[in-house]
């Protein structure tokens, strides 16, 4: 079951950093539909982790089923990702959206 946990959460951790990951195109692209689609889901699962006590659900689950609690037991990721991963995704992730507000409210601004 431990193993079917820490796929099913690099899976669930691979769609949100992809998320964060591709946000500076649309943003430079101006493509503000797809920014809002990566935008949203993101933030829920902000509010998720928050609520949670900064710790995904995921892993209370994976938690019940060893004692190990190394950084990564829950996950399929590099020690040092998974210890550094809220810092780095949400450092990211703020960053594009005042990215993203500066942009839209750069935009218009603009005389037609």
């Amino acid at each position: 079951m431990l193993t079917l946990i820490r796929v099913a959460h690099t899976a669930v951790w691979a769609v949100f950093a992809g998320a964060i990951l591709s946000l500076p195109w649309f943003i430079a692209k101006r493509r503000w539909h797809w920014v809002a689609c990566l935008i949203v889901p993101v933030a829920l699962e902000c509010i998720i982790v928050a609520v949670n006590g900064m710790r995904c659900p995921l892993t209370d689950m994976a938690a019940r089923y060893t004692a190990d609690r190394a950084d990564n037991f829950d996950i399929y990721l590099p020690l040092w990702l998974a210890r550094w991963n809220k810092v780095i995704f949400g450092t990211l992730y703020a960053m594009e959206l005042l990215w993203a507000g500066c942009v839209k409210l750069h935009v218009r601004s603009q005389p037609r």
